[in-house]
């Protein structure tokens, strides 16, 4: 939970951290191999995949941070994303904090700004002030994300989205909050990217 409460800060820092260390563009053709293991996963990485050049070292790690860059239907350039994949003990899927913890934080009417989803605001408190909650109200296991407004105008919204994996891992994900409109594509998109490094 605490990983989940800070995540969209995290997001608005890692985002700033990469754009000073001038990161490559994540391309899936990079034949490099970066070899970590987390949460007793072991995972070939592409260098180019790496959010920041600091966090190429091989071995074992606590988390891999890494930049996926989506090629969602009626866009002309690839959406990029940021991906945390850490052991699925220590994050919460999205989904399962919509009905134990999102939900008694809800007020107010509706969001629908967002086509096939709903959105609801989060009480201004525990750390929630400025937040939505989007979420698929048709699914059993819905997609669901939660975007924070930006820190200054200049910034992006940002959102951010975990969910467990077939491989024992968990997948915190971060995106501007534009790419909502994509929501439907967000796990084909990302399942080959997951499946190349063997996250999946």
């Amino acid at each position: 939970m605490i990983i989940l409460v800070a995540a969209l800060g995290l997001a608005y820092a890692l985002d700033q951290m990469g754009r000073n260390d001038a990161p490559q563009t994540p391309d899936r053709a990079d034949s490099s191999r970066i070899i970590q293991t987390v949460g007793g996963r072991e995972l070939a990485i592409p260098q180019t995949w790496f959010r920041t050049a600091q966090d190429t070292r091989e071995g074992f790690v606590q988390q891999v941070d890494l930049k996926f860059a989506l090629n969602f239907e009626r866009t002309k350039s690839a959406t990029l994303i940021d991906v945390t994949l850490l052991p699925l003990t220590r994050a919460r899927a999205s989904s399962a904090l919509l009905d134990t913890v999102y939900v008694h934080q809800f007020q107010g009417a509706l969001l629908q700004t967002v086509p096939g989803l709903v959105g609801k605001t989060l009480k201004q408190a525990d750390g929630y002030a400025g937040e939505v909650v989007w979420y698929d109200a048709l699914e059993s296991r819905p997609f669901v994300a939660k975007c924070s407004t930006a820190p200054t105008p200049a910034r992006p919204s940002r959102c951010v989205r975990t969910v467990h994996l077939s491989s024992g891992l968990a997948a915190i994900v971060s995106f501007n909050e534009a790419a909502l409109t994509h929501w439907r594509e967000f796990d084909s998109q990302m399942a080959p990217w997951l499946e190349q490094i063997g996250a999946l």
